[in-house]
């Protein structure tokens, strides 16, 4: 039986980066993965081009049962952090609005880079190696684990394998199964950063208007903060970044109220526009599709001025919170990332390990930790991975 200082199961972003920076200490270190490649995902992030993190980034971004738990590995790994690694790794990097950074060679290119540095360190990396059994044995100090490619050992164990999302790239929930094996609780999981399906009587409505697209601004029940951004219809419901983000916080049989027009004033329309038709007359705040599907919704045709006063005024008052109960989401397969996972207030936040039985290490999406779109998500994955690399 072979024995490693430290076993990394899952080689992602959050697994090659702990992988590189635990064997630059000196320990000897394995990563394992399912996959025939590593960094699968991470070489489809950011649309091939891996938004890889957030000059922004901060405690507020996140998501999870306890707000508190991302602040120290967040204060001990900056952007700076990474963006040091990346481009000494002979990579350049563009920042783009609202400090998101991309690397402008691509995806791959990181995703190379995280693999080479892990084994330039001193770190083995074995892909396609299924997990059939982990085994603590406590009496030696030791996890071993039967795997595909044989019986390994290791002193300290580092569970990296991700969360549900992304099923076609071989998601699976290992490590919330590792985490139940060893009595830690896993806060319930469901699809993050995802499209909203809409609900039968604004089904048609979304379909007739797919590929329209407008800034609004979408609030919710509480605590849901205020969320800015485009939204997208689809042939299914809405997307786009203020909705991918308003996903984090909407949980089933609850409203969200979208503002069409954030910063203008849509019941102005009857005074400044009176000759002009309803349809048109909107459209000069929003696209000139949903315009007239609004005006459809709410049967209103005609000239501003023939159209009774009040009823005017209620429906562009309405179209300021306009009511959008979804049906649901478009499910794992179109999840960025997801929701719940490891429960952190088992979890050390300092070094990532589970207070009972600190050799064992969870990190990245794994865990209860979800952040909104903009590069946070692989952020977390760097810096929970430096966490779990300095205890280890």
């Amino acid at each position: 039986m072979n024995h490693t200082d430290v076993i990394i199961l899952g080689a992602g972003a959050s697994g090659l980066l702990c992988a590189a920076l635990c064997a630059a200490r000196g320990r000897s270190t394995l990563v394992l993965d399912h996959a025939e490649r590593p960094a699968a995902k991470v070489r489809v992030s950011g649309g091939g081009r891996c938004n890889l993190t957030n000059l922004a980034a901060s405690p507020s971004d996140y998501v999870g049962q306890n707000p508190h738990f991302v602040k120290s590995a967040l204060a001990r790994f900056t952007p700076a952090d990474i963006l040091a690694i990346v481009h000494a790794g002979g990579l350049t990097t563009a920042e783009e609005d609202q400090g998101k950074i991309f690397c402008r060679q691509g995806a791959s290119a990181v995703a190379d880079l995280l693999v080479a540095n892990a084994r330039a360190a001193g770190a083995a990396i074995r892909t396609r190696t299924a997990i059939h059994e982990v085994r603590h044995e406590s009496d030696a100090g030791r996890f071993t684990l039967e795997t595909s490619t044989g019986l390994l050992a290791c002193s300290r164990l580092i569970v990296a394998t991700g969360g549900l999302s992304w099923p076609r790239l071989g998601a699976s929930d290992l490590g919330h199964r590792i985490a139940r094996q060893y009595g830690i609780p896993v806060v319930a999981t469901r699809p993050g950063l995802v499209p909203l399906l809409a609900p039968a009587g604004l089904s048609p409505f979304c379909h007739s208007l797919a590929g329209t697209a407008l800034p609004v601004a979408i609030t919710g029940p509480d605590p849901m903060p205020p969320i800015h951004g485009d939204l997208l219809f689809t042939h299914k419901g809405i997307s786009g970044p203020a909705v991918l983000d308003a996903s984090l916080h909407w949980s089933p049989s609850q409203t969200l109220a979208i503002d069409l027009s954030p910063g203008r004033d849509l019941t102005t329309i009857p005074d400044h526009h009176p000759r002009l038709d309803v349809k048109n007359a909107l459209a000069r705040f929003v696209p000139s599709r949903l315009a007239a599907a609004l005006c459809d919704l709410h049967t209103l045709a005609g000239p501003v001025a023939a159209t009774p006063r009040k009823r005017l005024l209620s429906v562009l008052a309405s179209l300021h919170a306009f009511p959008f109960a979804p049906a649901g989401t478009e499910g794992y397969a179109k999840a960025e990332v997801t929701l719940g996972g490891v429960d952190t207030a088992h979890i050390s936040s300092k070094t990532m390990q589970a207070r009972a039985l600190p050799a064992l290490c969870f990190i990245g999406e794994t865990l209860d930790v979800t952040g909104r779109l903009g590069g946070l998500n692989l952020h977390w994955a760097f810096a929970s991975a430096h966490a779990a690399a300095q205890a280890a």
